[in-house]
């Protein structure tokens, strides 16, 4: 039997932490998949603009939640044990690269390759708080990046049917990176909720995540397959595409949001030796 306090919600991470995993991962997801999807003309300047502007919002809110935010320089200092100095590290990288992509678009693989360094970056970043047992999971490296490219492949196909592009391809690979976050997630849940049973507030708390990689990811992967192997019209399967993109990357935010602000509980400690008074 363990004694000491329960389990506890952090509180240093709010929304604008959990702003920078939303903005920052459906932005590098956007960009690698409009890279390999073959995107050009003006959907391919929307789209680069677009990812550089959600990872752009997402590294303002952290700086904002910074308690000193002119001593922000210092979180480059680590990168040798902080994976948070990493991301920071790749950041000016990953925007100089797709801005210079704008104009020069041969600049724009060397731009998906820092979107994803940056992607894992997140991923790292949860894995090594080593007290929040929803995020210290190694199975949260996998899911944050499944769930990242899934919310970038799902904007790409709210954009892309306006401008009649899309290569026939892409759309199942859509398909796939949901299916890869419902598998992901499966398992972090799993091995979490066999470690937490002894624990109901923290895993009630990650039980309000479940939404955002089952339901958002079962039912547009529902959707891939209707518009994909179905014969629809034109005037039927372009408001699909944009409800199956739409939806996709909602339930990614929807599922971040909730890992940082909801499902974030300490462990805790443990005294299994109590001191008796007048007892050696």
């Amino acid at each position: 039997m363990s004694y000491g306090p329960k389990p506890w919600q952090q509180l240093h991470w709010d929304e604008r932490a959990a702003g920078n995993f939303m903005g920052g991962g459906a932005g590098c997801g956007l960009l690698l998949f409009t890279t390999f999807a073959g995107a050009d003309g003006m959907l391919r300047l929307v789209l680069v603009f677009l990812a550089l502007a959600l990872i752009g919002t997402g590294l303002l809110c952290v700086w904002a939640e910074i308690g000193r935010p002119l001593r922000a320089i210092n979180v480059f200092f680590h990168p040798h044990t902080s994976w948070m100095s990493r991301e920071a590290a790749v950041a000016p990288l990953l925007m100089a690269s797709g801005a210079a992509s704008l104009l020069w678009p041969q600049v724009q693989p060397l731009a998906a390759v820092f979107a994803l360094a940056f992607l894992y970056c997140q991923g790292r970043i949860l894995k090594a708080s080593k007290g929040i047992p929803s995020w210290r999971e190694p199975r949260i490296v996998p899911l944050i990046i499944a769930t990242g490219l899934a919310e970038g492949a799902g904007l790409y196909w709210a954009l892309a049917p306006w401008w009649g592009q899309g290569p026939d391809w892409a759309w199942p690979a859509l398909g796939v990176l949901l299916l890869a976050r419902f598998v992901a997630g499966s398992g972090w849940y799993s091995r979490l909720a066999a470690s937490l049973q002894k624990r109901p507030a923290s895993l009630r708390a990650v039980d309000r995540t479940k939404p955002g990689y089952v339901v958002g990811s079962l039912l547009p992967l529902a959707l891939v397959l209707i518009v994909w192997l179905a014969p629809l019209p034109a005037a039927v399967k372009l408001p699909l595409q944009v409800l199956t993109g739409l939806l996709s990357t909602a339930a990614g935010s929807f599922f971040k949001f909730m890992l940082i602000t909801r499902a974030a509980f300490n462990q805790g400690f443990a005294l299994p030796h109590l001191p008796v008074r007048g007892g050696r």
